[in-house]
C-alpha cells in the first residue's frame, strides 16, 4: 500500500518504469477492492487512464495486473486486446474473460503468432479448436491433436487423417488420440502400408511378393481389428463407411472369422443384410446350418462362399481363434482340406480367390504355431537334442534313462 499522493506522482511521473507501477498498483487495488463504490469508481477511471499511456510498457503492466483474473473490468481487457502484439497475445493466451466469440474473431483476422496464442489457452471449446485446425498451419495442426483433452468432431479427424496422413509427426498425434473414429484410424493404416511399401530399406529387406503379403495381410488384420473395437462400443458408422465405400470383400470376412473377430463379423452381416446385431449374434451362436445359409443369402453372399463361411462359422464355435494360433491353423487346414473334398481337387473359379486367401493364411499360421511350439519345448525341455552324426563326427552318446 502507498499513500495517494506518492501515487499521484508515479502516474504523472516522467519515467515510464514509474508509471507502469502506479498502474499494476492501480489493477491490484482494482481487483482486490472491497470499499465504497466511489472509491471503485474512481479506480476504474484510473485503469481507463492508464489506456492512453504512450508507453507500452505502462500498458503492459496494467495488461499483466489484470491478465489472469475473471474480475478484470471487460471493456479494459477488449481495448487491450486490440494493443501492441505483445499485448493482445497475452490477453489471448491468459485472460479468462475472453468468450469463444472474441477468440473467433482473433483467429480470423490474425497471423499464426495470433493463432498459436489462442492455441496455448489453458482450455479451449471445440469450436474455437477446429476453427483453429482449419487454418491449416502445419505446426498449429500438431499442436492442437497433440492436446488429446480437447474433443475433436469424429469428421474433422477423418478429414485429418486423409489429408495429412502420410505426414509421420501428424500421424502419430492422431493415434495417440482416444477419441479418433474407425474410418480415420483405417486411414491411417493404409497411410502406414504405403510409406512401409515405399522405404527402401523395407523394399530391399524382402522380395516384392512376399513383401506385398505381409502388408496385406497386416492391413487386413488391422482392419478386422479396428471393425471389432467399434462393434464392442457398438458403433456402425465404420462398418457402413466400408459397404458405402465397397472396401468389404469375401477377404475381409473371412479374415475377420479366421482371425476370431467374430462381432465385427456379425456387424457387416447385420448391416449388409438389414438384421438386428442382436439376431445375428443369435444365429452365429447357435444357429443351424440352414438359417446361416439363409442370413448370408440375405446379406446378397454368393452361395459358394455362403457354405465356406458357414463351415468357418461351425469351426469357430469349437476353437478359440482370438487368441489360439494353433486353433486358428487346425481350422484353416481342415477348411481347406474339406474345399479339396468336395470339389475333387477342382475349386470353382468364383471359390479361387478364397481358397488362395485360405491357403496363403495356412502358411502364415503354420509358421506362427511352430514358433510358439518352438518356444514352449525349449522353455520346458533339458534334455539334448540329437542330431544325426556327419561323416567325421563322433557317434553320438544318447542321453542316460
Amino acid at each position: 500500500m502507498i499513500e495517494y499522493s506518492e501515487f499521484v506522482r508515479l502516474s504523472r511521473s516522467h519515467d515510464s518504469d514509474e508509471r507502469g507501477h502506479a498502474a499494476h498498483l492501480a489493477a491490484l487495488a482494482f481487483l482486490d477492492h472491497e470499499g465504497p463504490a466511489d472509491e471503485h469508481a474512481a479506480l476504474y477511471a484510473s485503469l481507463i487512464n492508464f489506456l492512453d499511456d504512450p508507453s507500452v510498457k505502462v500498458r503492459a503492466a496494467l495488461a499483466y495486473g489484470l491478465l489472469h483474473s475473471e474480475q478484470a473490468p471487460r471493456p479494459i481487457m477488449m481495448a487491450l486486446l486490440q494493443d501492441s502484439p505483445i499485448i493482445s497475445r497475452a490477453i489471448l493466451q491468459y485472460s479468462p474473460i475472453l468468450i469463444d466469440a472474441d477468440l473467433f474473431n482473433a483467429i480470423r483476422k490474425g497471423d499464426a503468432a495470433i493463432w498459436l496464442s489462442v492455441a496455448q489457452r489453458a482450455q479451449l471449446s471445440m469450436r474455437v479448436a477446429t476453427l483453429l485446425i482449419e487454418r491449416d498451419e502445419p505446426g498449429l495442426v500438431l499442436h492442437m491433436l497433440r492436446r488429446t483433452e480437447i474433443s475433436l468432431d469424429a469428421s474433422l479427424l477423418v478429414r485429418l487423417a486423409a489429408t495429412h496422413g502420410m505426414d509421420a509427426k501428424v500421424r502419430g498425434a492422431l493415434l495417440a488420440r482416444p477419441d479418433l473414429p474407425g474410418p480415420a484410424r483405417l486411414i491411417l493404416v493404409q497411410r502406414v502400408t504405403e510409406a512401409l511399401r515405399e522405404t527402401r530399406i523395407v523394399a530391399g529387406a524382402l522380395a516384392p511378393e512376399r513383401l506385398e503379403r505381409l502388408l496385406r495381410n497386416g492391413s487386413d488384420t488391422a482392419l478386422s481389428a479396428i471393425g471389432e473395437a467399434e462393434a464392442y462400443l457398438r458403433k456402425r458408422e465404420f462398418v457402413q463407411t466400408l459397404v458405402g465405400s465397397s472396401q468389404l470383400n469375401a477377404r475381409i470376412l473371412l479374415h475377420a472369422l479366421v482371425t476370431g473377430h467374430v462381432m465385427f463379423f456379425a456387424s457387416c452381416i447385420a448391416e449388409l443384410s438389414g438384421a438386428t446385431r442382436e439376431k445375428v449374434f443369435t444365429l452365429l451362436e447357435s444357429g443351424s446350418r440352414s438359417a446361416l445359409s439363409a442370413l448370408l443369402l440375405r446379406a446378397d453372399v454368393s452361395t459358394a462362399l455362403g457354405k465356406v463361411l458357414v463351415q468357418l462359422v461351425l469351426h469357430a464355435r469349437t476353437a478359440d481363434l482370438a487368441d489360439d494360433t494353433a486353433a486358428r491353423h487346425f481350422v484353416v487346414t481342415a477348411l481347406i482340406e474339406e474345399l479339396i473334398a468336395e470339389y475333387d481337387g477342382v475349386i470353382p473359379e468364383e471359390l479361387e480367390e478364397t481358397f488362395a486367401y485360405l491357403s496363403e493364411q495356412n502358411i502364415a499360421l503354420a509358421r506362427k504355431a511352430a514358433r510358439g511350439v518352438m518356444r514352449v519345448f525349449a522353455a520346458t525341455t533339458h534334455l539334448p537334442m540329437l542330431v544325426p552324426p556327419s561323416d567325421n563326427s563322433l557317434p553320438l552318446q544318447l542321453p542316460a534313462a
